[in-house]
């Protein structure tokens, strides 16, 4: 006799959009690969057939592709049948904006996107996916020119908009020397320079990253305020003195426990008396259930590094105390490349 099997009391569809996520993240950067953005800006909107024409594909696929767009908040349609840019896809997906985040997706898709896919074998092996460990020195040693440059295109429109977004949360009208630690595009010194008409920024970071931070501070303008130095601030002794400030913007989740305990020795013999170190992280809560946004950058810390992980507010507080700072404090905010701060005094 067979018996009638007893139907769950939840549904799968949470499990349905899960493993389905993909398809829309290859939608958004199917879309940007194709440059269906910039087109639709140009053009002021857009049929599908006016689309496959000018992207040089059939009607079929583009009016897929103009109707995922639209389903995931990308698009709109009007009432005349053309296709325009949602607000969202206005200020940050057409080529040419100041928060342009077209360089994220392409790193995801080129890079993140293929190395996500043994992630089971990350897991196993604890060893990064993205690149080996044993043919290179670092992550960076692999990259081919253009992907690296895709790379700081991306890190310059993730760390853009936290760094507004930090600069709102923290007060930060009596620094007048900061010094980016590993700055890279040098976007925070850039967005807290533009806030604070006070400030000086230093970006530090390898001698190879140093002239794409110059370029981005030409570019904005602020050629005269923000400056480099070209050093290793894992094999160098000591940070550069002489700022007030000093900040770490995804640094420490690039690296074990014992190198971002040494770092921050080293960051409070850099600063003075008095002076202000901030931690901009997406920080795991202290319960370690979540965030989803955390977790998930703690498991991309896998594919990419050999012993990084995104840490807790409190993994941070117990490192500070012990490096020898004082009032500690947690300034909650939401952003691309961070849900908060840890701002500690020398």
């Amino acid at each position: 006799m067979t018996s009638t099997p007893v139907t769950p009391d939840v549904s799968p569809l949470p499990l349905m959009r899960l493993a389905t996520g993909f398809w829309a993240f290859k939608a958004l950067a199917a879309a940007d690969e194709l440059g269906l953005f910039g087109l639709l800006d140009r053009m002021g909107g857009a049929t599908p057939a006016e689309c496959a024409e000018e992207l040089e594909v059939s009607v079929r696929p583009a009016g897929m592709l103009l109707t995922a767009c639209t389903a995931l908040g990308l698009l709109r349609r009007r009432a005349d049948g053309r296709y325009v840019n949602s607000a969202v896809a206005d200020a940050y997906l057409v080529p040419g904006r100041p928060y342009h985040f077209g360089g994220w997706v392409r790193m995801l898709d080129r890079r993140l996107y293929p190395g996500w896919a043994p992630l089971a074998e990350a897991v196993r092996t604890n060893r990064p996916t993205t690149w080996d460990p044993d043919r290179h020195p670092h992550l960076f040693a692999t990259e081919d020119p253009e992907l690296l440059d895709v790379f700081w295109e991306a890190m310059h429109a993730l760390s853009s908009w936290t760094a507004r977004r930090l600069g709102e949360a923290i007060d930060l009208s009596t620094a007048s020397r900061l010094l980016d630690v590993g700055g890279g595009s040098g976007a925070y010194a850039i967005e807290l320079c533009r806030r604070l008409p006070q400030l000086k920024a230093t970006v530090y970071d390898l001698p190879s990253v140093c002239p794409v931070a110059e370029r981005h501070a030409r570019e904005a303008e602020l050629g005269d305020r923000v400056g480099t130095h070209p050093g290793d601030f894992l094999a160098d002794e000591a940070l550069p003195g002489g700022h007030d400030v000093i900040i770490l913007s995804m640094i420490l989740h690039d690296w074990d426990e014992e190198t971002g305990r040494a770092l921050l020795t080293k960051c409070h013999a850099a600063l003075p008396p008095g002076g202000t170190l901030i931690i901009s992280e997406l920080m795991v809560d202290d319960d370690e259930t979540g965030p989803a946004p955390a977790a998930l950058m703690s498991l991309n810390m896998l594919i990419e590094t050999e012993g990084g992980r995104n840490y807790t507010a409190r993994e941070y507080t117990n490192w500070l105390t012990a490096a020898g700072f004082a009032d500690i404090r947690k300034v909650a905010f939401e952003a691309p490349g961070a849900n908060g701060a840890l701002v500690a005094r020398k």
